[in-house]
């Protein structure tokens, strides 16, 4: 049976453990509330508040019970200093592991909480990254489903299956991670940093909020839209599935107050301007040598200038909602000297678009599903949220420049709720005949033979088969077999 890991002593910054004086103090508080709450119960039933008269009781609710937990994690990559480590409030009840009804660690020693029932951990451990990689899937998960106010079950769910999904922390000695459906798993590796000298330092993907919360927006997607893995589709459907990975690690990391905070002081309020939040997975990145992670969603990239490679293709999808938050910011900020804080009003912005992006997905095709079927129901969607015109401009104006739709009116109108926007024709995205889509630049996800092809590619092998030539039942392999016995 694997250990389980205790707690190490870690400096009373990272735990603030209550003493004795505040203990007595909070129980004596307690009891005086409880001594008050009777007395609320009770109002006279006349206008004359001092007057004798029958007390009529007022219930009470009871206060919900509100189970949560402590735990420390890097709110981005490592090597992102301006945010590092922090703690965070897990909502809900888990068990050791850490674990709950939906999400199992797997591969790693179990995590006790501690008396305090957190699960606070010394960086860079073992017993860090099981907390760690729990809390972002648990994290990634509950956003997406206050997106679609709803329960999202997992791809294998149904009334009798309840599995959970198993998470690996280190699943192994490779620079990769992925979703696996077949396994109902979502594993993270760890590797090397390549050319580094002896002993050269690990970087392990499970440290990454970027990676984690990508690879946990695959197992939502395919929760959703189970028939968008299939590497038989058409490329976009191949890129939007990427895409939504990046996005769901782009809005867990805006979910966040003081990570939005940290992004205005950065930018100075511009999104454009370089910063830690379009760069995904920088400390991946950093170890293949490059100077802005494994991806840039910032970017301006058309269709035309973009294979038809799935992760190639899916910075398009990317870069145009990352400029449709930045629009929208900026038409929300200028209220800013009487309205909001603009780190809140980042939040709250990139809320709206997270949710307005995962209920265009869930409204668009089943399978084929194309960047104008979402960008369509986008802009539906925000007609119907009564959202201002410029909501509605901002979505027009990004993916018309990106040569993904064909607006009918010129981009300085506004949005007309008659508007029919086409997609452009890019033949080149289209899907080979009996060829699957091009995967490989993608996570591993993406690469892995479980979802490069689905029953039907199997079935026309199979067609194929019965229509061929040659066996028993060939009249000329008959005619030669009659020719050998005489």
């Amino acid at each position: 049976m694997t250990d389980m890991i205790e707690d190490p002593v870690l400096p009373a910054a990272f735990v603030p453990t209550p003493t004795r004086e505040f203990n007595a103090a909070s129980a004596n508080r307690s009891a005086a509330r409880q001594l008050i709450r009777p007395a609320l119960k009770l109002v006279r039933s006349t206008d004359d508040k001092s007057a004798a008269g029958p007390a009529i009781p007022i219930p009470i609710p009871p206060l919900p019970i509100a189970f949560g937990s402590r735990a420390l994690i890097y709110k981005q990559d490592p090597s992102v200093t301006e945010i590092g480590l922090r703690r965070v409030l897990l909502r809900g009840l888990f068990g050791i592991g850490p674990s709950n009804n939906r999400i199992h660690l797997a591969g790693v020693p179990p995590v006790a909480p501690n008396s305090m029932n957190d699960f606070v951990q010394a960086p860079d451990t073992a017993a860090f990254d099981a907390v760690h990689t729990f809390s972002i899937v648990h994290l990634a998960l509950t956003m997406c489903q206050r997106a679609v106010g709803a329960v999202i079950k997992w791809q294998w769910n149904s009334g009798a299956n309840t599995d959970p999904i198993k998470v690996f922390p280190h699943a192994g000695v490779t620079m990769n991670a992925f979703y696996s459906r077949n396994e109902k798993a979502l594993k993270f590796f760890f590797f090397n940093k390549p050319g580094a000298p002896t002993p050269a330092p690990v970087i392990f993907t499970c440290r990454s909020l970027d990676i984690v919360a990508h690879e946990c927006g695959h197992a939502v997607l395919d929760s959703l839209k189970p028939g968008w893995l299939s590497g038989t589709g058409n490329p976009q459907t191949g890129a939007l599935h990427e895409s939504f990975g990046d996005l769901v690690a782009i809005f867990l990391a805006l979910s966040q107050l003081d990570q939005a905070e940290a992004l205005i002081v950065q930018t100075k309020g511009n999104l454009h301007n370089k910063n830690f939040l379009s760069d995904l997975a920088e400390q991946f990145g950093l170890a293949l040598g490059r100077d802005n992670g494994l991806r840039n969603a910032d970017n301006d990239k058309k269709l035309s200038q973009v294979t038809s490679e799935v992760h190639d293709l899916s910075q398009v999808f990317t870069g145009g909602i990352y400029d449709i938050l930045a629009d929208i910011f900026l038409l929300e900020r200028n209220l800013g000297v009487t309205g909001e804080d603009e780190a809140l009003t980042l939040v709250k912005c990139a809320q709206y678009v997270f949710r307005l992006v995962l209920r265009a997905i869930h409204a668009a095709p089943a399978t084929n599903a194309t960047f104008a079927n979402v960008v369509n129901q986008m802009l539906v969607i925000a007609a119907a949220d009564g959202k201002p015109v410029g909501y509605r401009n901002a979505i027009r104006n990004q993916f018309t420049a990106r040569e993904v739709v064909v607006s009918p009116t010129p981009l300085t109108q506004d949005v007309s709720d008659d508007d029919v926007f086409e997609a452009v024709d890019h033949p080149f995205l289209t899907v080979k005949e009996n060829g699957l889509q091009d995967r490989s630049g993608c996570c591993g996800t993406m690469r892995l033979r479980e979802h490069q092809f689905d029953e039907r590619y199997l079935q026309e092998e199979l067609d194929e088969l019965q229509g061929g030539i040659g066996g028993e039942d060939d009249p000329h392999q008959q005619f030669d077999h009659a020719e050998a016995a005489e």
